[in-house]
């Protein structure tokens, strides 16, 4: 008897001994010292030879050491091993306990969706063990701003779910998530390092917007998604239009994977045109998808969540081969080389094998580099501008052609363009479409154009539409064209056509319209 029991469990221990004659079982149990520990105890009677009992036998053994490894590992499964936060196994347990308790006491639950803003820029940067530390910072920052019945967990990289319980007054929600855009933002000092960032919130609240804590947590992502789309470093609350947003976006994303598999993406090809003697001299290929009841789904529609899913991928690779193929065969038919132009997603341009996909598309085609064109954005090459430097590089030596898309729109700095190994500047529609109209966009155009030639690179616009717009570029000195203006987007088969519409007639090349 050491006292450390309750006093029923050892009136059991005795009637059983009575009744059975044994007894086994977990028994904590103390050192002559005082110390505590846990033991393994099993208890047996002896009896002499009138059938009374004589002597009772105990077995133990200490499993302290196991109940520890034990109490670790139920622990351990419950809980980011990095930032020793509930994981998601337990804020699932808790938010339904939650919402319960909401149910019987009529008051509301929060979820609070959580994700650091350009996170991955300073991990790529500073590397992983500064990202691990500035993640369990913040892991204490946001821990220490909410309120003690409140569950922070980590749900894995730099996504946290904060769940609110007994909430009486949504006022509450907005005080939280202005302090926690407040902590977060604050500048972190890691190894020497001075960072900062800032952070997304998404927020849901039951009964509202979920009646489960699954439904609850994939709105507050919505909503979390939708923050950051307006501008970051805000907080919103999910709304009827964020769910049709999210049920069209799981359709869609659904749908997508069986469009690769029936083959219901297709490419179709817009000319580029040569705006001193109106030669087509190139092509970009375009992305759609001919879905057999919706019809032509926009690619801002699908290419977007292709890139969340890491879809993109394979499609991205099968978008080269295809276009590769296609400007070969154009080839083959005995048509002028024009070059084809094939856009690269951010998510492409990520991956470690780029250079080996872009070769060996080149090399299963057989159309040689100088044919193939890469448009690649701005935001693309700066998110490690030095690997992307180094890539663009080996693929100029390569023969491959270089464009920068959508130039003028994205963030980089005039130091790192004139490291980049690119042939052509493609002035971006949103500056061609006013050019005419709005001084400001004239003199933004004016200026590419201008930096262009200096640098020696060739200049496109894209968008053109009008004939003023394009009278304007020309004056300017541009070097090409690419819209509406001269042609849509055609399929291979109206291209050929186009193609082989071709007339030259005093130097000026002219072909008929294959819309």
């Amino acid at each position: 008897y050491s006292g450390l029991m309750e006093e029923p469990l050892y009136r059991f221990v005795w009637h059983s001994i009575s009744e059975t004659g044994r007894w086994q079982g977990e028994m904590a149990n103390s050192h002559k010292d005082g110390t505590s520990y846990v033991e393994w105890l099993s208890i047996h009677t002896l009896k002499d030879e009138l059938g009374l009992v004589s002597h009772y036998i105990a077995i133990f053994s200490d499993i302290s050491e196991r109940k520890t490894a034990e109490a670790r590992l139920v622990y351990m499964a419950k809980h980011d091993v990095l930032t020793d936060l509930p994981n998601r196994i337990l804020l699932q347990d808790r938010l339904t306990q939650a919402i319960i308790q909401a149910e019987l006491g009529k008051c509301n639950v929060a979820v609070m969706f959580m994700n650091l803003d350009r996170f991955k820029v300073v991990n790529d940067a500073l590397g992983h063990l500064i990202g691990d530390k500035l993640l369990q910072e913040a892991a204490n920052r946001i821990r220490e701003t909410v309120r003690a019945c409140d569950t922070v967990s980590r749900q894995g990289g730099d996504e946290f779910v904060i769940m609110l319980p007994n909430v009486i007054q949504t006022g509450i929600v907005d005080t939280i998530a202005l302090e926690l855009l407040k902590a977060v933002s604050a500048p972190y000092l890691i190894d020497g390092n001075e960072i900062e960032v800032t952070t997304s919130i998404g927020v849901s609240i039951y009964p509202g917007h979920g009646q489960d804590g699954d439904v609850l947590i994939k709105h507050a992502d919505a909503a979390m998604y939708y923050a950051k789309k307006v501008g970051r470093n805000n907080y919103q609350f999910f709304t009827r239009e964020m769910r049709e947003r999210a049920q069209e976006h799981m359709a869609i994303e659904k749908n997508l994977r069986r469009a690769v598999e029936r083959n219901e993406l297709c490419l179709y090809y817009q000319p580029q045109v040569d705006l001193k003697n109106g030669k087509i001299i190139g092509v970009e290929s375009l992305l759609r998808w001919n879905h057999p009841q919706s019809g032509m789904i926009p690619p801002g529609q699908f290419i977007p969540i292709a890139e969340e899913n890491g879809m993109i991928v394979p499609i991205g690779k099968w978008v080269l081969l295809e276009a590769c193929r296609q400007n070969q065969a154009w080839r083959e038919m005995g048509f002028p080389e024009i070059t084809m132009a094939v856009n690269l997603s951010v998510v492409q341009f990520r991956q470690k094998d780029l250079g080996e996909v872009i070769v060996a598309a080149l090399h299963k085609t057989g159309l040689n580099p100088s044919g193939l064109e890469l448009e690649i954005t701005e935001g693309a090459v700066m998110q490690d501008a030095e690997a992307a430097i180094s890539l663009l590089h080996v693929l100029k030596d390569y023969g491959v052609n270089l464009s920068m898309d959508d130039f003028g729109t994205g963030y980089s700095s005039l130091s790192y363009l004139k490291r980049f190994p690119i042939n052509k500047l493609k002035i971006d529609q949103s500056f061609v479409r006013d050019a005419t109209i709005d001084p400001d966009d004239a003199a933004i155009t004016s200026t590419i154009i201008s930096m262009g030639r200096n640098l020696k690179l060739k200049v496109i616009a894209e968008g053109v539409e009008t004939a003023e717009q394009l009278a304007f570029l020309k004056q300017q000195g541009c070097d090409e064209m690419q819209g509406y203006l001269f042609s849509r987007p055609i399929l291979a088969e109206n291209f050929t056509r186009l193609l082989a519409s071709a007339r030259e007639s005093d130097g000026q090349w002219h072909y008929d319209n294959q819309e």
